[in-house]
C-alpha cells in the first residue's frame, strides 16, 4: 500500500500566502499532486476569485488553539467523498473508499447485504439507508489488516480535523 500524509491545517492560503486566522472561514482542499492526494487550504477570497482546481474541497473555519475540538462530520460530506472516488482505479483511493465505506456502515448510511466476485475482485454490495438517488453500491474490498485500517482512518480524521 503507499503511504501518504495528509497535514493539519497551518493557518496560511495555498494560494495567497494570506495568514488564516483562527475562526475565520476558508476552504480545505484535497488536490492532485506527484506525491499522490495533497491537502491544501485556501482562504475565501482567494477561493472565490481564482477557483483553483481540486480533486474535492469543504468549507470550515480554523480552530482556535486554545478551544477544545468539537466538529461536526456531515454524513452527506463523508458520502460525496465516498462517491467521488466510485470509479477510480488506483489502489491508495480504492483503500481509501473502502475505510470511507466501513465508516458510513458504522454511522449507518450503509448496511451490507452480500458479497459478490468480480475478476479476482471480492465487491461487497451494500445497500443505501434513507434519501439517496442510489439503492446500492459497491465498494471493493481491499483486503486491508488492522493497521492499515487505522491508518487511513486517522488520515481521513486529519482531513476532516476529527476522531473516526
Amino acid at each position: 500500500m503507499a503511504e501518504w500524509e495528509i497535514n493539519k491545517p497551518i493557518g496560511q492560503c495555498a494560494g495567497s500566502g494570506k495568514e488564516i486566522m483562527a475562526g475565520e472561514e476558508y476552504y480545505g482542499a484535497l488536490v492532485m499532486a506527484e506525491e499522490g492526494l495533497q491537502r491544501r487550504d485556501y482562504c475565501t477570497e482567494y477561493w472565490d476569485n481564482e477557483k483553483p482546481e481540486v480533486f474535492c474541497f469543504w468549507k470550515t473555519k480554523l480552530p482556535d488553539p486554545e478551544q477544545k475540538k468539537r466538529i461536526f462530520i456531515d454524513d452527506n460530506m463523508l458520502m460525496a467523498f465516498f462517491e467521488r472516488l466510485e470509479n477510480e482505479t488506483d489502489q491508495e483511493k480504492i483503500n481509501f473508499r473502502f475505510v470511507l465505506a466501513l465508516i458510513l456502515m458504522r454511522k449507518r448510511a450503509f448496511k451490507y447485504d452480500e458479497t459478490v466476485q468480480e475478476d479476482d475482485k471480492e465487491i461487497w454490495r451494500l445497500k443505501v439507508v434513507g434519501n439517496s438517488s442510489k439503492d446500492k453500491v459497491d465498494v471493493i474490498n481491499p483486503h486491508l489488516n488492522e493497521e492499515q485500517i487505522e491508518q487511513l482512518s486517522s488520515q481521513l480524521g486529519e482531513i476532516l480535523q476529527t476522531d473516526l
